[in-house]
């Protein structure tokens, strides 16, 4: 109705109406002008002879005989919304004067006193619907439902609906009291994650979304919903020259309580063993049954070189700064890495990624990136078969470099058969569905890109981008 200039004006419960058939009418457009009325006194008739339950609904500017738009609208429906919410009405008082004044003046009680469960962002959608200022409300009914369907899709649904157990590992907490340990800190959570992707039967979520909690302390209860997962696995390191002190702890979202916890007082080349122990306690504690060459998948070591190791781990850190200062930077880890030990297979796969970046949008002609970077994947893969982001590279490349489909589609559907959970796979797929125009495949790999890695700008954004060039524009 607003995309064709129409404004409601009237909307409360009374004319929302639920069909046979399970859908939402709205009805009696009595009051809806086609046009915004210039005529002081067309609005001010909006307010004559009404009743008590119409006021209970209008927004502060028709109370103030100002000009309706569809802004108006948005805020009868969070008054709607939040009736329905905490089963009392936001602004409705014994008189139609207070009830205007605490529509004018007021503000509703917090929707989290109201003793039912529901997540946070469906609260800040509400409370955003009734600003008293139309400019700090949602300017569209098209943005709120967007905002509506953003919470029911990746947030609680995921937990709802998702027969696999889930989990977010968190960054280690940093207890050396030395800034520069940080990469270390952040390479343990990471490797256990690397560890974790390949297992078919776990939907882990990616580090993006993971580490968007990093020093900020919130409650893991709220963090386990915001992410989608049933479980949080978080640790913290303390690193003095070649003594490590790593703990780490399983928690259940649902109540809280630690499911598993553990503490090792190690020497730094222990690091591999540590890790493999947590990741597989963690499996085991939320009995996943691991498949054929699943457990060989988390134990393996890329290298036993510490130092290719720390300089590894530095160029994942540097790599997810998004900054070019980091890019560059990481660009000189991974290869020092390979410098440092030949048979490094992840970081050949990552040096080939950041040329097919440099490639991929333009900084570079591909014509002259590429070979190298087709060289790099080739290597990772010769090293190790089973690195998801190297076919999912080469897939790419094949595709859209190569215009080769079938061998670009056999890579892409490798990786994500070797790395089910990994969210830059099933975008590079949803790519690749979107170039053949095979709609349906496309969203879906988007949305499992989106559900894997929900709080990523960029996995966000290609989700989007993929999902709207097929058709779902909203």
């Amino acid at each position: 109705a607003h995309n064709m200039g129409i404004v409601h004006r009237d909307l409360k419960p009374e004319n929302n109406f639920i069909t046979v058939d399970g859908r939402v009418k709205i009805l009696d457009f009595g009051l809806a002008p086609v046009v915004r009325p210039t005529d002081e006194e067309a609005e001010t008739d909006t307010l004559t002879g009404t009743e008590m339950g119409r006021v209970g609904y209008m927004s502060p500017e028709q109370l103030r005989c100002e000009t309706a738009d569809a802004r108006s609208d948005i805020f009868a429906l969070g008054s709607v919304l939040y009736e329905m919410l905490a089963g009392r009405k936001a602004f409705v008082q014994s008189s139609a004067a207070e009830t205007s004044a605490a529509i004018l003046t007021g503000e509703p009680e917090p929707l989290a006193d109201s003793g039912h469960d529901r997540p946070n962002e469906l609260d800040r959608v509400v409370s955003r619907s009734l600003e008293k200022a139309p400019q700090a409300r949602f300017q569209s009914a098209s943005d709120l439902a967007f905002a509506l369907r953003q919470i029911g899709s990746t947030k609680p649904a995921a937990v709802v609906n998702d027969e696999k157990p889930s989990i977010a590992v968190l960054p280690f907490g940093n207890l050396s009291g030395d800034p520069k340990q940080e990469y270390f800190c952040d390479g343990m959570a990471e490797e256990i994650i690397n560890a974790l992707v390949h297992v078919d039967g776990l939907r882990v979520v990616a580090r993006t979304s993971s580490f968007a909690f990093k020093g900020r302390h919130e409650d893991i209860r709220q963090i386990g919903t915001s992410l989608g997962v049933t479980t949080i696995l978080e640790g913290s390191v303390r690193k003095a020259g070649e003594r490590l002190r790593i703990t780490a702890q399983l928690i259940n979202v649902a109540d809280g309580y630690h499911l598993w916890s553990e503490r090792w007082d190690r020497t730094l080349e222990d690091v591999f063993a540590i890790q493999d122990d947590i990741a597989l306690a963690t499996v085991d504690q939320l009995k996943v049954e691991l498949l054929g060459g699943e457990r060989a998948g988390i134990v393996k070591r890329p290298t036993d070189n510490l130092d290719a190791y720390n300089a590894y781990l530095q160029g994942i850190y540097q790599w997810n700064r998004l900054t070019a200062e980091g890019y560059a930077r990481s660009f000189e880890c991974f290869q020092e890495a390979i410098d440092l030990d030949g048979c490094y297979g992840p970081a050949y796969a990552y040096l080939a990624i950041w040329y097919l970046s440099q490639a991929f949008w333009g900084e570079v002609s591909p014509v002259e990136l590429m070979p190298k970077a087709v060289e790099l994947a080739e290597r990772a893969m010769e090293i190790d078969d089973s690195i998801s982001e190297a076919h999912s590279f080469r897939g790419v490349v094949r595709t859209f470099f190569q215009r080769d489909a079938v061998n670009g589609e056999r890579d892409l559907l490798r990786a994500v058969e070797l790395g089910p959970s990994v969210a830059t796979c099933h975008s590079n797929l949803a790519a690749f569905h979107t170039a053949l125009r095979q709609r349906d495949e496309a969203i879906d790999a988007a949305r499992v890109c989106q559900r894997l890695d929900p709080l990523s700008p960029t996995n966000n954004a290609w989700a989007c981008w993929w999902i709207g060039l097929n058709g779902e524009v909203d």
